[in-house]
């Protein structure tokens, strides 16, 4: 039989979760042994990627067996590790080793960071040597199996559908990586914002399956079209990155500049300002458009409005474009959300908060939801002069897309 291929290998793995509480570490070691020798060519790489089992291990039992029928009188050992015996992973003995490594590969990764498939551009071999240089020795193999334990991957380049990407994409995300690292440092808040996807309120269509006594599924509306009376609902998030907690507001009206920032100021009286009591600054990381995108004035305006209300200076930090997905509130707080009420129609508002809410996770997320019944007009136009008279402070690493709106100074 030819290499194994992957329904082969999740036939060996399903058969290894089966077994594996009934074996000891020998039988463990013959029964792969026997396994890679059944799939011919190929098995001891199957056999290890579908038990997580090293190489050497198989070969060993492969190695046992083979003596064994060329003489069966022959002494095998049959020595047992006690529980807990061999080797401590390095992790074990070196607890800083995986935050050092996940610091070095977390600014750089690549893909859909919503997915348990991750890449990275910086090799083993680098990733080893700098560990080294910082007290935490390791070999590239290590570094390897690390990454592939967190899922990462080795993957060819993709062409991907977001269309030309800015010269300094890259480096934006190197900024708002060092930029997030340097104000939590201080102890300083930093929220993730963004409009999750509008919903249509009624007995509609939810996308998901949730479980219902067999033969009862929710009866809903043949056709989405809106109803006049119950609208859409826009929920807005704020999700704070340091505490993995976040605010969703659900508006009803327009997702304009004004519902975004008020969303955030929400979000403050009601939590931030608990956590970060003497907080003297915040940092915003917003996607490039939309209501809150780097070039909207309105969104400028709000926010100047929130910076002198707060008394403090508000950084914002926007994605570069077409790369919306990399902002944390997508993968951290939306998708959660989304699957919570998959399968559910969303009849109320009042059940999209409640639902929004009740979102838990292993990682411990906890939210606040409220219904904003304040009417947002859209289609607001912010003079040039208007513009000027902001308290505007561009950085200097690309000041359209990182700058600072500071308070202004309250007269006597």
């Amino acid at each position: 039989m030819g290499v194994p291929d992957a329904r082969a290998i999740r036939q060996i793995k399903t058969r290894y979760r089966t077994l594996v509480p009934l074996m000891d570490e020998r039988l463990r070691r013959q029964w792969a042994a026997s396994e890679a020798q059944s799939y011919g060519r190929g098995g001891v790489s199957a056999v290890s990627s579908a038990t997580g089992m090293s190489r050497n291990t198989i070969r060993k039992g492969i190695a046992e067996t083979v003596l064994r029928k060329k003489n069966p009188k022959a002494v095998v050992s049959t020595r047992v590790r006690r529980p807990g015996g061999g080797r401590k992973a390095l992790t074990e003995s070196d607890p800083g080793l995986w935050e050092a490594l996940e610091t070095l590969v977390e600014p750089m990764s690549r893909g859909d960071p919503r997915s348990p498939l991750l890449w990275t551009c910086k090799s083993t071999t680098q990733l080893a040597r700098e560990l080294t240089r910082q007290a935490h020795p390791i070999s590239p193999w290590t570094v390897g199996s690390l990454l592939k334990a967190a899922g990462y991957s080795l993957q060819s380049n993709r062409k991907t559908k977001e269309g030309a990407s800015h010269p300094d994409r890259n480096a934006q995300f190197e900024y708002i990586n060092v930029t997030v690292q340097s104000f939590q440092q201080r102890g300083q808040p930093v929220i993730s914002v963004d409009t999750k996807k509008k919903e249509l309120v009624g007995p509609f269509s939810n996308g998901g399956q949730e479980w219902r006594p067999r033969g009862e599924p929710e009866e809903v509306k043949v056709h989405d079209f809106m109803d006049k009376t119950l609208g859409k609902a826009i929920p807005y998030g704020v999700y704070d990155v340091s505490q993995n907690e976040g605010w969703v507001s659900v508006g009803m009206d327009h997702d304009t500049a004004r519902f975004a920032v008020q969303a955030i100021g929400r979000w403050w009286h009601k939590m931030g300002a608990q956590h970060y009591p003497h907080a003297r600054e915040l940092l915003i990381m917003a996607d490039g458009g939309g209501s809150n995108g780097s070039r909207c004035r309105l969104w400028k305006v709000a926010l100047q409005e929130l910076a002198s209300g707060l008394g403090i200076p508000i950084h914002v930090s926007h994605f570069p474009p077409g790369t919306s997905k990399w902002n944390k509130i997508e993968h951290r707080m939306f998708c959660h959300i989304t699957q919570n009420w998959r399968g559910r129609p969303l009849v109320s508002h009042e059940v999209i908060v409640n639902l929004i809410a009740k979102v838990t996770t292993r990682t411990g997320l906890k939210i606040r939801a409220e219904l904003d019944r304040g009417t947002y007009p859209s289609g607001i136009q912010v003079t040039e002069a208007e513009l000027q008279t902001l308290h505007l402070k561009p950085h200097a690493f690309h000041g359209h897309w990182n700058y600072a709106l500071l308070p202004e100074r309250k007269r006597k």
